[in-house]
């Protein structure tokens, strides 16, 4: 169970650091962190990164469905399906062929994940080439505000995601540092729908999916 107090840095009575939003929310593989690739941070994706892009947060979601309470099965279904999609692509894919495939599958699960379809189908059309800031940005236009009051847990964690990804095309800045500055928007807004202390799942999977985009 995730709750807003282990999203929270602070120490124990014995001084020694409790959870914290990085244990949380860290990219992980078979229980080990998972670093940004060398030599990566100031390029843009091209079909290889878009794919160890999908390919590690579904793992991401696979391994640690047991924390996603009661949403586990719709968000493990949503990312099946739409990896069912991607596997069927033919070698050497491009990046708006990925994102298309994912928003096919996704589109075929009227789970709480939803939503990101449009956004998937969005970010496929933008992208004719490799994806960059711009492309990221461009996507992130068609986001759904959610309605007064919070709206969708998935809106939640994705409308700052994607008021930052605004922000750091106006900034000029690399897809990487992009994906960084989404993720923590994304995990800001999670944190958000603590209701009696539990994060909900569906905008904690979001903040995982742009941190993985972090680290290709």
């Amino acid at each position: 169970m995730t709750r807003s107090s282990d999203l929270e840095e602070e120490d124990d009575v014995d001084g020694r650091a409790t959870k914290t939003e990085r244990d949380l929310l860290e990219v992980l593989h078979e229980g080990r962190p998972v670093r940004p690739v060398r030599g990566t941070r100031t390029a843009d994706l091209d079909g290889r990164r878009v794919l160890a892009w999908w390919t590690g947060f579904r793992d991401e979601v696979l391994a640690r469905r047991g924390e996603l309470d009661g949403q586990a099965p719709a968000l493990v279904q949503t990312a099946l399906a739409a990896d069912e999609e991607v596997g069927a692509l033919p070698a050497g894919a491009r990046p708006g062929e990925v994102f298309a495939a994912v928003a096919r599958g996704a589109s075929r699960v009227e789970g709480p994940l939803h939503p990101l379809s449009t956004w998937f189908e969005e970010l496929a059309q933008a992208c004719t080439g490799d994806v960059g800031t711009h492309e990221l940005a461009l996507a992130a236009e068609h986001v759904t505000h959610p309605p007064a009051g919070g709206g969708a847990p998935v809106l939640q964690a994705m409308v700052p995601a994607a008021r930052a990804l605004a922000d750091a095309e106006r900034a000029q800045v690399p897809a990487v540092t992009a994906l960084t500055a989404a993720y923590r928007a994304a995990a800001d807004g999670a944190r958000g729908t603590a209701r009696g202390g539990v994060v909900d799942p569906v905008a904690l999977t979001v903040a995982w999916f742009f941190e993985r985009g972090t680290v290709v």
